[in-house]
C-alpha cells in the first residue's frame, strides 16, 4: 500500500532522514522503531505531506504522492496522529472527533453520527464533556478517533501509547488490532516494545536517519545493530558476554 523510495530530508547541514526505503503491505500493522532523534517522526511528516523530501519518492497504492499537501492526502485516505496531543479545548469530545468526520460527512447530523460511532470503537465515553478535561489516556484515544473519523485507508500512529501506564497500554492494544481488522493499514512509531511485539508483523528500525534493520519483531530485537543503536557502542557484545556467563 505504501512504498518509500530513497527518501532523504535535509535541514541545512543536518540530514534528518537519509536514503530510507521501506514498504507497508496493505492490511498490515507495521512498526517503525528507533532511539530518540532517529528520524521517525520526520519520516512521518514526509509521508503525510507536512514536509517535502529533499530527494526520494513516496508511493501510495501505486501513485506518486511526493510533495502532496496533507489535506489532499487525507482525501486520498492517509491520516496521522501526533506525538503531542492538542485537542480543540473549547469543543466537546464528540465535536473534536467530528472535526475529522467532516472530511467525508459534510452535513452536521451525519458527521456527528459518524463521530459518535468512531468514538465508541476506540472506547471514548461521556462525549459531551470538554476535551480539555480528558486524562492523558483519554486524549490519546481522542487523537486516534479524530484521525480514524476521516475514513483512512492508511493510518500513521505516532507514539499513540506514549505516556500510558501498563494497564492503559493493555487496554488500547486490542483497539488498534480491531482497527486493522476493519481494513485499515497501520504504520506505527512506537517505543513500547510490548505493543510492537504484540501488534506488528514487520518492523523497520531507524538510527541517525538511516534504516539499519528490518524484519519480524523477534528478528529486530535480537539484531546486534539494533542493540547498539539503543544501548550504545559495544552493547551487543556486552549482552552476549553476559548471556554466556549467566
Amino acid at each position: 500500500m505504501l512504498e518509500v523510495q530513497g527518501l532523504t530530508k535535509r535541514f541545512g547541514g543536518l540530514v534528518a532522514v537519509s536514503d530510507v526505503s521501506l514498504t507497508v503491505p496493505e492490511g498490515s500493522i507495521t512498526g517503525l522503531i528507533g532511539p530518540n532523534g532517529a528520524g521517525k517522526t520526520t519520516l512521518f511528516t514526509l509521508v503525510s505531506g507536512f514536509q517535502t523530501p529533499s530527494t526520494g519518492r513516496v508511493l501510495f497504492r501505486g501513485d506518486d504522492i511526493t510533495g502532496r499537501t496533507p489535506e489532499s492526502l487525507a482525501v486520498l485516505g492517509i491520516a496521522r496522529t501526533f506525538q503531542i496531543v492538542q485537542p480543540f479545548a473549547g469543543l466537546s469530545v464528540l465535536e473534536n472527533v467530528a472535526v475529522g468526520a467532516y472530511l467525508r460527512c459534510p452535513h452536521r447530523a451525519e458527521a456527528m453520527a459518524h463521530a459518535e460511532a468512531v468514538a465508541g470503537r476506540v472506547g471514548l465515553t461521556d462525549l459531551g464533556r470538554p476535551a480539555s478535561s480528558l486524562t492523558v489516556a483519554g486524549r490519546k484515544r481522542l487523537e486516534l478517533a479524530r484521525a480514524l473519523a476521516t475514513g483512512p485507508r492508511l493510518l500513521l500512529l505516532d507514539e499513540v501509547l506514549a505516556g500510558l501506564n501498563p494497564s492503559e497500554i493493555r487496554d488500547i492494544i486490542p483497539v488498534i488490532r480491531a482497527i486493522r481488522e476493519t481494513g485499515v493499514t497501520i504504520l506505527m512509531i512506537e517505543h513500547v516494545m510490548q505493543a510492537v511485539m504484540s501488534l506488528c508483523e514487520h518492523v523497520h528500525v531507524l538510527a541517525n536517519g538511516r534504516l539499519i534493520a528490518a524484519g519480524t519483531p523477534a528478528e529486530v530485537v535480537g539484531n546486534p545493530a539494533v542493540v547498539e543503536a539503543y544501548l550504545g557502542h559495544g552493547a551487543a557484545g556486552r549482552l552476549q558476554k553476559g548471556a554466556a556467563h549467566g
